[in-house]
């Protein structure tokens, strides 16, 4: 039985198109999922900001009210140079990328979605992905946002112990842990914790600026944080949070007609 026979009929590749038709004409919000396949240190599998946008779209559709948001096919590559000193990564330009979500979005405004949420799991993204949704914005008038995680890091960082854990570290370790034990190999995990000696370079700091570094210049393993912090009990409360929040967002998006979207508050 596929997934759309057991329930999952928001996916919109398991869709035919008179069903889709038919789904519109109540629903007009869509999540696109957008990740990275790179190295996750010698731990962790490269698809994991692949996996988990894909993984969190669905579990944050499957939870909303009906009708569900549609869920579209995720996008597997990002931008990813930094990694690229470690094998296993497969990056894409900045202008690639912008291009492809551009005309996803220009060609889902033309099936008569009004309102684009990307879920994105890669925060080297987040540039790329918002001037994407600026420019999907201006030309096809439709909302379009960008989540990589601010609707929810602000817990999650609550729930660890690692300064700076943003890759492959405590947090990703245990959501990892939560949903796929068998993808990680703890006795390959090591502490990469990093120290910056500046709260405006710290990458979790209130007052960080961006900035951009090669990863190998700053980890020999290509993990930022410490993942031998990590268990399954705090991914467990991870992803709690993470589709929490989300389906608050998604939901309050959803429900608020288009024209007043962008005078109301969430």
């Amino acid at each position: 039985m596929n997934e759309n026979k057991q329930g999952a009929g928001f996916l919109w590749e398991l869709m035919t198109w008179p069903e889709i038709e038919a789904y519109l004409q109540t629903m007009d919000t869509a999540i696109l999922p957008c990740g990275a396949i790179e190295q996750h240190g010698p731990h962790l599998p490269v698809d994991i900001d692949y996996f988990d946008a894909r993984y969190l779209a669905h579990q944050v559709a499957a939870a909303c009210a009906d009708p569900k948001p549609l869920v579209l096919p995720s996008i597997p590559f990002g931008v990813s140079y930094h990694h690229e000193d470690f094998k296993g990564t497969i990056s894409v330009s900045n202008d690639a990328l912008s291009r492809f979500v551009y005309d996803i979005g220009m060609s889902l405004a033309k099936n008569g979605i009004k309102k684009l949420i990307i879920l994105n799991g890669h925060g080297d993204n987040a540039p790329t992905l918002s001037y994407a949704a600026q420019m999907i914005n201006r030309d096809a008038h439709i909302f379009v946002c960008v989540d990589t995680g601010e609707t929810s890091d602000v817990d999650l960082y609550d729930l660890i112990e690692t300064p700076n854990d943003i890759h492959a570290g405590e947090i990703e370790t245990s959501t990892t842990l939560a949903i796929r034990p068998e993808m990680v190999q703890m006795d390959k995990a090591r502490d990469a914790t990093l120290s910056f000696g500046s709260k405006y370079l710290d990458y979790d700091s209130d007052r960080g600026v961006s900035w951009y570094v090669r990863t190998s210049k700053i980890s020999e393993s290509g993990v930022l944080g410490d993942p031998t912090k990590a268990t399954v009990e705090k991914g467990e409360k991870m992803w709690e949070l993470m589709v929490r929040h989300l389906v608050r967002f998604v939901e309050s998006v959803k429900n608020t007609p288009l024209e007043d979207l962008y005078q109301k508050r969430y």
